[in-house]
């Protein structure tokens, strides 16, 4: 009866393997779930950035145009071309064609002006920002305020 009593393990068994296995395989899954979210976040990001260029760009031509009418409400009103003389039609253009670039069909925006002081609203669907599909995806947006040049009849 030798090597019965008083035997000693050695090396791992199967079960110890597979637990060591599962408990690998939920760490790496944690890992690549916190790497798509920061994709994700990345992708969101660069987004609201891209919007912040657009509307600083479009208040930098207003500023150095402040006695044109930039007001719209929606981007189906900037009937401007690309062969635009006028400042002001080419300024809203480009800002028309920025955000088309910029968000496709999901994309949105309006200036309004009021005694001087500009408020300047890009929108954006994010599909990325809840996982959802393009039809239902969140709407962003970002706003953008400044008073533009000092008008001589409001006091401040």
């Amino acid at each position: 009866m030798p090597g019965t009593i008083g035997a000693r393990q050695a090396g791992l068994t199967l079960i110890e393997v597979m637990v060591s296995l599962l408990i690998l395989a939920v760490g790496l899954l944690g890992a690549a779930a916190i790497q798509l979210n920061a994709l994700k976040y990345t992708d969101s990001s660069m987004m609201t950035s891209q919007a912040s260029f657009i509307a600083y760009d479009m208040l930098d031509r207003i500023r150095a145009n402040p006695d044109a009418n930039y007001a719209v409400s929606n981007l189906q009103g900037i009937t401007a071309t690309a062969g635009s003389t006028a400042a002001r039609d080419a300024d809203l253009y480009d800002f028309k064609n920025n955000i088309n670039n910029f968000a496709a069909t999901d994309g949105s925006g309006s200036i309004a002006v009021n005694n001087r002081v500009v408020t300047i609203t890009i929108g954006w669907g994010d599909k990325r920002a809840d996982d959802a599909t393009t039809a239902n995806a969140p709407t962003r947006t970002f706003v953008l305020t400044s008073r533009v040049a000092t008008d001589p009849v409001v006091t401040p």
